[in-house]
């Protein structure tokens, strides 16, 4: 990579799974190496929908608590009523397997799995072609946007088997406002950057440029793109 003068007007904005890591994975020796080497000439930043102890585990074995809570924004009674009716909703869907961990309660929002976070990689990735073939996870946000919306509450596909729940206006974009006033030009890297994708509000952001990646080796692919014009 080029030792070129740095860019501090610049900034690179990553999603994590699918993006820096294979799905629910560690980061790799070699694509934290070239981000490193990256951070020498531009700032970077990551955002996602996990806790930010997991995001941490995934990038840097580090350890800390996230401060926002879904809980406060919109209250027990309400999140009873989402886990209640979701419960229900993914009992009467038929996969080819089914495992445990449906619901997961995170500090910043709720994680709904319908085949279970229990799954193994290989039941993950049968449950990806199936939910290709049949949409389960964009009928079940459509449902769910349809029952509580009306709570100030969004719903994204996130990741590869689940659907992310979580107050309006604490999508990818709430990451923003802690930087667009620091830098010029915010590039923004995800792979579920397609409508009701978890990275498509932030990528489609006017304040972003925003680059759809289909998985770190492509990610590596384009920021070095993005570096050799500057």
């Amino acid at each position: 990579m080029s030792s070129s003068r740095p860019l501090p007007k610049t900034i690179l904005v990553f999603d994590v799974d699918g993006t820096l890591t294979a799905a629910r994975q560690q980061i790799t020796p070699e694509m934290r190496e070239f981000l490193i080497e990256a951070r020498k000439r531009v700032p970077l930043a990551v955002v996602g929908g996990s806790d930010f102890k997991k995001i941490t585990e995934q990038l840097a074995n580090h350890d800390t608590d996230l401060v926002q809570s879904i809980q406060k924004a919109i209250g027990d009674d309400k999140l009873q009523e989402l886990i209640n009716f979701a419960l229900r909703y993914m009992s009467d869907i038929t996969l080819p397997v089914k495992r445990g961990n449906f619901v997961e309660f995170r500090n910043g929002m709720i994680n709904l799995s319908p085949i279970g976070r229990s799954c193994s990689q290989d039941e993950r990735m049968q449950f990806v072609q199936f939910d290709t073939e049949h949409g389960i996870r964009r009928k079940f946000v459509e449902e769910l946007e349809k029952n509580f919306g009306k709570y100030g509450l969004q719903f994204a596909i996130g990741g590869q088997i689940s659907v992310d729940v979580f107050p309006t206006g604490w999508d990818k974009t709430f990451c923003l406002k802690y930087i667009e006033n620091e830098f010029d030009v915010i590039h923004f890297f995800g792979d579920k950057t397609a409508p009701g994708g978890n990275d498509h509000e932030i990528y489609a952001d006017e304040r972003t440029i925003g680059h759809t990646v289909e998985g770190p080796e492509d990610t590596r692919r384009q920021v070095e793109e993005v570096l050799k014009k500057h």
